[in-house]
């Protein structure tokens, strides 16, 4: 049956070119964007995981910056530590060479005070951001350690039922508190062999303390390091896992988009024609 008021063949048209349409829209959108899931309304389950997990790396960012400065902060206290361990074998062989009776006693001492000072100003210049990890009180609020954010752990999802909120990881350096261990100014001083024969024993006994704090310091500064590179890979890793969820796939959205506007010239020619179909109505009544 034709007629005049209602046309199937027209209303089929027009809802496959509409259909073609949003599907050409939506994938112009992916385009523009890159984007496969904009917001929540494209799929709200992979959206909420990605956006957890976006937050999750600008955490890991923050976390990346505090592992930078405790990674500079200890890496300042190891270059003074070794560098105090240096001027105490310098005092080593003074005290060594005082232990002839032939020696320069006066001078041997006056080298020996100057190194003292030397370590002294060590001491005090290891500081990065107000915090010497060299000194009895780290940061000058009677702090003897360094608190660094190196992680935020997850375990099971976050949700408002749960509160399973991450939670913070750190890495501790005590200070080497060189002030109290390294009491140079105190020494015996040089004025024979048996003065330095002593001295030599005291000296021995602060080179061993240099040492040990050197070591430590080396050894909290390799953690840090080792943990601030798995984080940046661990950040990669997750920005590479949110891309993989949201990210639209371009030679697809590419070929997709040269399809569906062969579809929409179709489509448009498939109306065209549904509409003139009641035209040929007229010919009956010629």
């Amino acid at each position: 049956m034709s007629s005049i008021l209602t046309n199937n063949s027209a209303m089929v048209a027009l809802q496959t070119l509409k259909s073609i349409n949003s599907n050409l829209a939506k994938t112009q959108d992916q385009i523009a964007t890159g984007k496969d899931i904009v917001g929540a309304k494209d799929n709200s389950a992979i959206w909420a995981i990605s956006k957890v997990m976006e937050s999750d790396v600008s955490g890991f960012n923050a976390v990346s910056d505090s592992l930078a400065i405790g990674e500079s902060t200890v890496a300042v206290a190891s270059a003074g530590a070794e560098e105090i361990v240096n001027v105490l074998k310098e005092m080593k062989e003074l005290a060594i060479s005082g232990a002839s009776e032939t020696a320069d006693f006066a001078k041997i001492e006056a080298d020996m005070a100057e190194k003292e000072a030397q370590i002294t100003a060590i001491i005090g210049a290891s500081q990065f951001n107000g915090v010497n990890l060299l000194k009895t009180d780290a940061d000058g609020n009677g702090g003897t350690q360094l608190t660094v954010i190196s992680s935020l752990d997850r375990a099971g999802a976050n949700t408002s039922a749960n509160g399973n909120a991450p939670t913070i990881s750190t890495i501790d350096v005590a200070t080497a508190d060189f002030e109290a261990g390294l009491a140079v100014a105190g020494r015996t001083a040089v004025a024979d062999a048996a003065d330095a024969q002593t001295a030599l024993t005291e000296i021995e006994g602060f080179l061993q303390v240099a040492i040990e704090g050197a070591a430590a310091l080396g050894a909290s500064g390799k953690r840090i390091s080792d943990q601030n590179s798995f984080v940046g890979k661990l950040t990669d890793a997750m920005k590479a896992g949110i891309g993989s969820l949201v990210d639209a796939d371009m030679e697809e959205a590419s070929a997709r988009l040269q399809a569906l506007q062969t579809q929409q010239q179709l489509g448009v020619q498939a109306l065209s024609i549904a509409n003139q179909a009641p035209q040929t109505i007229l010919s009956l009544f010629r």
